[in-house]
């Protein structure tokens, strides 16, 4: 009898089904980027529904999550209610753990989506939950990046750490020998309460930002390589960097310019990442590898991060960031996508379908703490938030002249900003720096169907034009359209006659569209009248060159001439090319090439020189360490997951 009772209760035990047990490998992590490998088991029954969530910190409420995979999509093996995935993860100054959900067909809630109107997840039914990973102690502050003072002799670094304890940065032109060059980080943060409006200001949103240190390295040589270290005795060093110091008698300028970039995530979230971003930021890295010690820096003309109140991103940003902006400044100005809320100061009644919801609720705070630009500029927010930074400034680099300007802002006639233009616009020394370069978020021209901007455009043409013209601005790049679009010299939608057949010609700005470097919407073309999904045909006579191509420009100038170059990520090859002399002079592009595209002149010989080994020497540059980063945050789930759920990943009218 005991023998038969025994079968039965080993035949009760054998018929309960197993917990589903959900483990991480390894505990601890070493740095931002490494991965964990996370494994699953005895999911009884498992749907294309099942999905994983990421938390930091791990006591988040359900629907906090920093992100999630759907099993289906992240393991082959996932029908067998078994399966893995590794995840490169980014410090978030607290712990992460992972749970396991079942999501129901019935429970699915279309109410409840993420920007592209996909329903985000349920939580009502929990299956697993893992132990915490943290990161290793004493590894030193992360999210480095440099920036120019605009004083001559230093550089700016800023970084993220955990706590507010005292941090430095040491430097030297030999690496570890830092010779008593020390400099002592200021320090600061901002908090939930200083944002303004949701979900910056919400659980959801809302994640420790860190402490935002900056320091300053002074008595710097022009043109000359220095390494460097941030972080503390006490609470560790980072890896050794290494920039080479602003010349300021440099008779060459090279840059690498572009808007619209945000950054990539190796999970889906609430909001839209750009898996574009890695490409761009590989092929500039390419470009930085074959300069050399040649002095350049970057322009990312707005929309940066486009976390719009989800504080996480941000900290994904300077990750993806960093393996550029550690080694050559990263300059910023400000987009919609950092600023815009209902309640921002300056908001005239022909604004008022202009500026929306766009910022997140950051209104401008992360993006004001987490860059220091030149100069001081600034405008008051009119709420507890500190007064918004970074909107205005300008620097000399070589014989270009850049000047930064807010489109978010009062840029009128009669406000600080558009004194400050004139000013220093009516100041540049032409025989010191010939060449002028603007550079700011919403463009003055495109041909991209912007109806929701036309009055702002109207409002630039009438208080900004006139100054670009009268000053010889030779160049004004804008972003916020996500395409590439290139024009003749312009004044009043009229191409200027270049003079290169004996006319009379004026030298007017050359306005280029350069919001390609990431964000995937794409805005279509005018439109035709009798075809309004198709583009205008032939399209408009000043529009010389225009593309979907996603890519970034690089910009080569010496006091003779000055070359923008559109370099496409698909290849990394030069796709289309402008040269702009000292004189004013625009050698292609121009009325009087008909606006063929083709004839572009031969590349000068500083552009040899700086990238001669392109060609040969592009394929070995595609770096082994930052490969294995890129390939981590290679994200199509997005795609799949649309596709078998029959979703429809939207692309909204959003900037």
């Amino acid at each position: 009898m005991n023998l038969i009772l025994l079968f039965f209760f080993l035949s009760l035990i054998s018929q309960v089904p197993s917990e589903p047990i959900l483990t991480v490998n390894p505990k601890t992590l070493s740095k931002s980027g490494d991965s964990v490998h996370i494994q699953w088991s005895g999911i009884e029954s498992p749907s294309k529904l099942d999905w994983l969530g990421l938390y930091s910190p791990p006591d988040s409420p359900h629907h906090n999550f920093i992100g999630y995979k759907f099993l289906s999509s992240s393991s082959s093996t996932w029908e067998s209610g078994a399966g893995s995935i590794s995840l490169p993860l980014t410090f978030l100054r607290s712990n992460y753990t992972f749970r396991i959900f079942r999501w129901t067909e019935s429970e699915v809630n279309p109410e409840i989506h993420d920007q592209d109107h996909n329903p985000l997840p349920g939580t009502k039914h929990l299956l697993a939950e893992s132990e915490t990973v943290g990161f290793e102690l004493g590894r030193g502050p992360e999210q480095i990046h440099l920036a120019l003072t605009g004083r001559e002799g230093e550089m700016r670094v800023m970084f993220v750490a955990e706590d507010p304890e005292e941090r430095q940065v040491r430097y030297g032109e030999k690496e570890g020998e830092w010779e008593g060059d020390v400099a002592v980080a200021r320090v600061g943060r901002y908090e939930r309460e200083d944002m303004c409006h949701a979900p910056a200001n919400e659980s959801v949103g809302w994640r420790d930002p860190g402490w935002i240190f900056d320091a300053v390295m002074s008595g710097l040589k022009g043109g000359v390589k220095y390494y460097y270290q941030v972080g503390s005795e006490s609470k560790g060093w980072s890896t050794t960097r290494s920039f080479v110091s602003w010349d300021k008698s440099s008779n060459e300028t090279i840059a690498f310019l572009f808007g619209d970039m945000g950054t990539a995530t190796p999970y889906l979230t609430f909001s839209r990442t750009q898996d574009e971003s890695i490409s761009t930021i590989k092929w500039i890295l390419r470009d930085l590898e074959a300069l050399g010690d040649k002095p350049t820096f970057i322009s990312h003309i707005g929309d940066i991060s486009y976390a719009r109140g989800y504080s996480w991103l941000w900290d994904e940003f300077f990750n993806l960031i960093e393996p550029v902006a550690s080694k050559v400044p990263y300059h910023v100005c400000i987009g919609n996508h950092e600023y815009d809320w209902p309640s921002q100061p300056w908001k005239p009644d022909w604004a008022n379908s202009i500026y929306g919801t766009d910022g997140g609720g950051e209104c401008g705070v992360p993006y004001s703490l987490r860059f220091n630009m030149p100069g001081n500029s600034s405008e008051p927010t009119g709420t507890h938030a500190p007064a918004t930074r970074n909107l205005y400034y300008s620097f000399d680099m070589g014989p270009v002249h850049f000047v930064y300007m807010s489109t978010e802002t009062n840029f009128l006639q009669g406000s600080s900003q558009y004194d400050f233009l004139k000013h220093d616009l009516e100041s540049v020394d032409r025989m010191k720096t010939p060449f002028v370069v603007v550079q700011g978020h919403r463009p003055m021209y495109t041909t991209s169907f912007e109806s929701r901007d036309a009055p702002l455009r109207e409002k630039m043409l009438e208080h900004l034009e006139p100054l670009f013209v009268n000053n010889n601005v030779n160049l004004a790049l804008w972003g916020h359209v996500h395409r590439y679009e290139r024009f003749c010299p312009l004044k009043n939608f009229t191409c200027g006659s270049m003079g290169q057949k004996g006319k009379d010609w004026e030298a007017l700005p050359v306005h280029v569209v350069i919001g390609m470097a990431g964000q995937d919407w794409q805005p279509t073309w005018e439109p035709r009248p009798d075809h309004p999904h198709d583009p205008v045909y032939p399209q408009p006579k000043r529009s010389l060159y225009r593309t979907g191509e996603f890519g970034y420009t690089r910009l080569i100038a010496t006091k003779e001439k000055l070359t923008l170059s559109l370099v496409g990520n698909h290849d990394g090859e030069v796709h289309d090319m402008v040269e702009i002399l000292a004189s004013g002079q625009v050698l292609n592009g121009g009325d009087d090439n008909n606006g063929k595209v083709g004839a572009v002149h031969k590349v000068d010989d500083v552009t040899r020189c700086s990238f001669s080994h392109y060609v040969w020497g592009g394929s070995v540059l595609v770096l082994g360490g930052f490969v294995g980063y890129v390939l981590g945050f290679v994200s199509h789930a997005r795609r799949q997951i649309a596709t078998e759920r029959g979703w429809t990943s939207l692309k909204t009218e959003e900037r």
